[in-house]
């Protein structure tokens, strides 16, 4: 049910007689935020709605994000969408292909009266949710990206003083650290191809696939069978070979062996950073992503994971004044500076960051403002971000391409030529069903 009545007292003294109902408009909510975090959107929408009488945003959580955006969709198709979802980075393409799903975000805090500035939002963040034209269409939420973490007390134990910053330094190190006996692994990641290719390709300034990533349009292709990723790749086939680095899974399962003090560095998203400070028994530090000195304009930027608040379309008009105000809502410096210091998240606007900044958090948390310091950087076309459809199924390619590689069924040049035709079939899949 849409709306709530609620202020309707009756009365029965000598006759009946009512004082008029006022009504509140029900804004629809649905997320993928399980455990701390759920608690933490119910919060958000509990302090919104406690902060005005007109509008009431319910949230509700419907699962992980593959199955809260497919039920988005299909209930968009009954005619009962959610006036928000919650859909996870790689689904954006599919979004914007939903043609008449969706309400454009600028567009609607425009209508709606609400103040509206884009270039108040981190470009790298907001970047990837714009169109070439130059509009919004969906408002950042929970952003992370790929950062560094390194255990210093084992690398100190291995004898490396100096961070490493390079890719053959992280080698290096995690030979010390095999070689003492500092850690049980040296180096692990998670999610894979979102950092070692995703994010590797946009630190080094070079495409992950043509037409700008996918945001010229869907005729794109991967763009990763080049030399730097072949070196790339090999040098993990290598390093996985000596026992420098270890695989551990396709999702986030990096995050527990570094946490546990399995592997003493780790790349993984900024949004670990919570659990890892929670759970790791040793002192730690976090530095930007390692790239390849001799690549031409690297270190560029990274791309963003997480997530992005999509309005459905087809809600009356007064419906969207209280999505906009709710959007106002979250986000104002107060709200997003912490979100961004509870959670790992980055903060979407950059006056959050200045006032996490002021207040001493990165201070007394240090390498909290690595993800933003690797964000707030002005993009490229090959930096901005990847936008592509089928990239869900693409990713699982890439995934089981690299452990075919890593497992010795085939060498890096085999494992990238692999990816790139079974991820341009997907792609020409997608873009016959876009059209």
């Amino acid at each position: 049910m849409r709306r709530l009545t609620i202020g309707a007292v009756a009365f029965a003294a000598a006759g009946a007689f009512s004082v008029p109902s006022y009504a509140v408009t029900e804004i629809q909510w649905w997320h993928s935020m399980g455990g701390s975090l759920g608690e933490r959107v119910n919060s958000l929408a509990d302090r919104f709605n406690k902060s005005q009488s007109e509008y009431k945003v319910v949230a509700t959580y419907k699962g992980t994000y593959p199955e809260n955006m497919a039920a988005s969709i299909a209930a968009y198709r009954a005619g009962n969408a959610p006036h928000i979802t919650q859909v996870f980075e790689v689904g954006t393409a599919t979004m914007m292909a939903a043609k008449g799903a969706i309400m454009p975000v600028e567009k609607m805090m425009t209508d709606a009266g609400e103040k509206f500035d884009r270039a108040a939002y981190v470009p790298a963040v907001a970047g990837y949710y714009t169109t070439a034209k130059g509009e919004m269409l969906s408002f950042p939420f929970n952003s992370s990206t790929a950062v560094f973490y390194y255990n210093k007390d084992a690398l100190a134990a291995a004898g490396v003083s100096k961070v490493p910053e390079t890719w053959p330094e992280v080698a290096a190190a995690a030979a010390k650290v095999k070689a003492a006996g500092a850690a049980k692994c040296g180096y692990t990641t998670s999610w894979p191809s979102w950092v070692h290719l995703e994010n590797f390709s946009a630190w080094h300034n070079v495409l992950f696939a043509t037409e700008n990533n996918g945001f010229g349009g869907l005729k794109g292709k991967l763009a990763i069978n080049t030399p730097l990723h072949e070196k790339h790749m090999a040098n993990l086939a290598d390093w996985s070979k000596k026992g420098y680095f270890e695989y551990a899974g396709r999702t986030s399962q990096g995050d527990s062996k570094f946490s546990a003090g399995e592997c003493a560095m780790f790349t993984g998203s900024s949004s670990a950073y919570a659990n890892v400070k929670r759970n790791a028994k040793f002192n730690f530090g976090i530095s930007k992503l390692p790239y390849y000195t001799d690549a031409p304009g690297a270190p560029q930027n990274s791309v963003i994971g997480g997530a992005s608040l999509w309005v459905m379309a087809g809600k009356p008009k007064g419906d969207y004044k209280g999505v906009a105000k709710f959007f106002s809502f979250l986000s104002q410096p107060e709200i997003q500076a912490e979100w961004h210091q509870g959670t790992g998240y980055l903060p979407i606007t950059l006056a959050a960051y200045e006032l996490t900044k002021k207040s001493g958090f990165y201070d007394t948390n240090p390498g909290t403002d690595v993800a933003v310091q690797q964000m707030i950087v002005k993009t490229t076309d090959k930096s901005r971000g990847i936008r592509l459809g089928n990239f869900v199924q693409i990713r699982n390619v890439i995934e089981e391409e690299m452990e075919a590689m890593l497992a010795g069924k085939q060498d890096a040049k085999q494992a990238l030529a692999k990816m790139s035709s079974r991820g341009d079939e997907l792609l020409r899949r997608f873009e016959r069903t876009a059209q």
